[in-house]
């Protein structure tokens, strides 16, 4: 009588060794995956603060904020639900979790940052904004981040009675925000992000430090062949009335794949002077700006 060496105990035992050894490669790789995931940020001194740098939806990247330290981003992006009394960290309402807070996630690394660093995020480097972007209602959100942001007024830019006074983060308001109750509070620990509808307002720069808009709402232009004279110019003149009364601009969509289109629009933005570059890529980003001299 012939066994067949499937049917035969021995090869069963072979093939559960094989199956054993397949899973432990398949764990080994995840171990290793996720250490690679996890690496140490580098100490701030071998790292090139980058003053353009701008990291949107930050929180998507692994780990948060640690990944655009590590590549010298001076500005990085979170988005925020209120959810009881906590703000949570999340692009949308299904991926709220609640371990991913502000706090935990941005506020308490910071922090921790800062008092190693002489108060600084970066040697030498005085600014690093921590744009909050609302997706929840705009009134009681603002209020809880304004609950949260005094425990931490020894890390966040106040302004009050005496002025502004500058720390280790400027934290700016986007999405729902609440401009009449900002401009009510006689201390606030948060700026507000103006639109270029706000551009030639008389509002003082310490409520809008910041400009911030869609750049395909305002400019056809996508990188491909020259720039049209007149969208440079336009260009020029937003950054420029910005400047003159003391915001930062912000220009969000821009082209983000890797392109010469791409870096042909960087590179006009950063010949007008814009401040700060929007975009996923941080690794692209770094290079960039680094080839530049930035």
């Amino acid at each position: 009588m012939v066994i067949r060496e499937k049917h035969h105990p021995q090869a069963r035992i072979v093939d559960r060794q094989k199956m054993r050894g397949s899973e432990m490669t398949v764990r080994i790789s995840v171990i290793l995956i996720a250490a690679l995931l996890t690496q140490p940020v580098p100490p701030p001194e071998q790292v090139v603060p980058l003053p353009n740098a701008h990291a949107h939806n930050d929180y998507r990247h692994n780990p948060p904020l640690l990944k655009a330290l590590a590549h010298g981003f001076t500005s990085v992006e979170a988005d925020v639900f209120l959810v009881g009394e906590n703000l949570c960290v999340a692009h949308g309402a299904h991926e709220i979790r609640p371990d991913r807070t502000l706090r935990s996630l941005y506020l308490d690394p910071l922090r921790a940052r800062a008092k190693k660093h002489k108060g600084r995020i970066y040697p030498g480097n005085r600014r690093f904004v921590l744009l909050i972007d609302f997706k929840s209602a705009a009134e009681p959100t603002y209020k809880k981040l304004h609950e949260i942001l005094a425990e931490y007024s020894d890390l966040v830019t106040t302004f009050g009675p005496q002025g502004r006074q500058d720390k280790a983060v400027l934290v700016v308001v986007s999405g729902n925000r609440p401009l009449e109750l900002m401009r009510s509070q006689k201390r606030r620990y948060a700026g507000y992000d103006g639109r270029l509808s706000d551009l030639n307002t008389t509002v003082p720069a310490h409520l809008i430090p910041m400009i911030s808009d869609h750049w395909g709402r305002n400019f056809t232009w996508q990188g491909e062949g020259p720039m049209p004279q007149d969208q440079r110019e336009k260009l020029k003149h937003i950054v420029k009335t910005a400047h003159d009364k003391g915001r930062l601009v912000r220009l969000w969509a821009t082209p983000d794949q890797r392109s010469p289109a791409r870096d042909a629009l960087w590179h006009e933005l950063l010949a007008a002077g814009v401040d700060l570059i929007n975009t996923d890529d941080l690794e692209g980003l770094q290079t960039f700006l680094l080839e530049h001299g930035r």
